[in-house]
C-alpha cells in the first residue's frame, strides 16, 4: 500500500543536483575540477589509457589556466555563480514546498563534480532524518552525460552508506508545462514592452553526434523544448533557431553550432537577436561568459548590432514553482522505480 503523502514527506528529502564548478577561479582548482569531470567515462568514452595521457599531458596543463581566467571574469563575492544560484534554488524550493504542503521537506544541494558533492548532499539529508530521497537533477533534457552519470554516481555512493536511503529520480522534464511557460515568460520580459521582436536563438549545450546516434535522447528532447517555447511565444519557423554550443575536441558534435548561427545572423543584420539557453537551470560559465560575452562578440564582428542574452531561469518564482510541481508529483506517485517527466 502506498503511504500517505504526509507520512512519506516526513522522512523524504530532496537532492537538487547540477554539474558543479571549481572551488576557486585558480588554475589549480580548475585543474582538479576538470580532471574529475573529464575522467568520467559517461562524459568522455574514449579508450581509458589513451584518454588519460591526453587529459593529463595535453588538456589539463593548457586548458586549466585559460579556463581559470574565464572563471575569474564571472566569479562573485559569494563564489561560483552556479553554486551561489544552486544554494538559492535549494532554499527557494524548500520554502515553496513548505508553503504548498504545510510542512518542511529538507532540500539539499549536491554537485556531480566538485563540492558540495553528491555524497555531501546525501549525508546532509541523512542527518535530517531522511530515509528516502527524491533526486532532482537540474538538467531538463536527459543525457547520459548529465542525468545518466548523476544517477550512476548516486547508486555507487548509496551502496557505500551505512544506512541506505530509498532513491527515486526525476530523469528530465523537457516538456513540463510550467517549465516551458517560465522559459517563455523570460523571453517576453526581454522583448521591448513584451512585444515580439527580432530573432530568437535557442542554444543548448552540445553533445557528440555519435552519442545521439547510439540512442541518447538528448537532441530529441532539446527539439521538443525549443518547439514548445516557440509555440507559446507565437514564433514562426523563420523567427527562431535551435542550435548547440560548447563544442569540445575534433569529433562531430550536434549542429548547427551556436557561434555559426550567430555569425550568419550577424552577417545578414538580423537585429535584434535574443539568445536563450533552456538546458541551463542556472547561469554559469557557459552562459555568462561563453554566450553573453563570447558569442556576443562573434555576432558583432559579423556585423550584427542588437544582441541580448536572456538569463537562465535561476531562482525566478516561476522556475521554483515548476520545480515544486515536479517534486509534488513525484512525491504523490512514489511507487515505481523512477518518476520520469520526459
Amino acid at each position: 500500500m502506498r503511504p500517505l503523502l504526509a507520512e512519506l514527506s516526513a522522512t523524504t528529502g530532496i537532492l537538487l543536483t547540477n554539474v558543479g564548478s571549481p572551488e576557486a577561479p585558480t588554475a589549480a582548482a580548475v585543474r582538479r575540477y576538470l580532471d574529475e569531470f573529464l575522467a568520467d567515462p559517461q562524459v568522455v568514452d574514449a579508450p581509458r589509457v589513451r584518454w588519460w595521457l591526453i587529459r593529463k599531458l595535453i588538456i589539463l596543463p593548457f586548458r586549466s589556466p585559460r579556463s581559470a581566467r574565464l572563471y575569474r571574469s564571472v566569479w562573485t563575492g559569494e563564489g561560483s555563480p552556479l553554486l551561489v544560484m544552486g544554494r538559492r534554488q535549494t532554499k527557494g524550493l524548500e520554502d515553496e514546498l513548505e508553503r504548498r504542503m504545510g510542512h518542511r521537506i529538507p532540500v539539499a544541494l549536491g554537485m556531480r563534480y566538485g563540492r558540495p558533492s553528491l555524497k555531501n548532499g546525501l549525508q546532509e539529508l541523512a542527518h535530517a532524518g531522511c530515509s528516502s530521497v527524491l533526486v532532482m537533477p537540474l538538467f531538463p533534457q536527459y543525457s547520459r552525460t548529465t542525468v545518466g552519470t548523476t544517477v550512476s554516481a548516486i547508486e555507487r555512493i548509496v551502496e557505500e552508506l551505512p544506512a541506505q536511503p530509498e532513491i527515486r529520480t526525476i530523469e528530465g522534464y523537457p516538456t513540463h508545462e510550467a517549465y516551458v511557460s517560465a522559459l517563455a515568460a523570460s523571453v517576453r520580459e526581454a522583448w521591448p514592452e513584451g512585444r515580439q521582436l527580432g530573432h530568437l536563438v535557442v542554444s543548448f549545450h552540445g553533445l557528440p553526434r555519435r552519442y545521439a546516434d547510439a540512442g541518447d535522447p538528448y537532441p530529441l528532447q532539446c527539439a521538443a523544448t525549443a518547439e514548445l517555447v516557440a509555440s507559446e511565444l507565437g514564433l514562426q519557423p523563420e523567427n527562431w533557431t535551435l542550435c548547440y554550443q560548447s563544442r569540445f575536441g575534433r569529433e562531430e558534435w550536434l549542429g548547427p553550432a551556436t557561434d555559426d548561427v550567430l555569425r550568419e545572423l550577424g552577417g545578414r543584420r538580423a537585429d535584434p537577436v535574443f539568445v536563450i539557453c533552456p538546458g541551463f537551470a542556472a547561469d554559469c560559465l557557459e552562459t555568462l561568459e561563453e554566450v553573453a560575452v563570447g558569442y556576443h562578440r562573434v555576432f558583432q564582428e559579423a556585423g550584427g548590432r542588437g544582441f541580448r542574452y536572456v538569463p537562465a531561469l535561476n531562482d525566478r518564482p516561476e522556475h521554483l514553482a515548476a520545480l515544486a510541481d515536479l517534486a509534488q508529483t513525484a512525491l504523490t506517485t512514489w511507487e515505481g522505480s523512477t518518476t520520469n517527466h520526459r
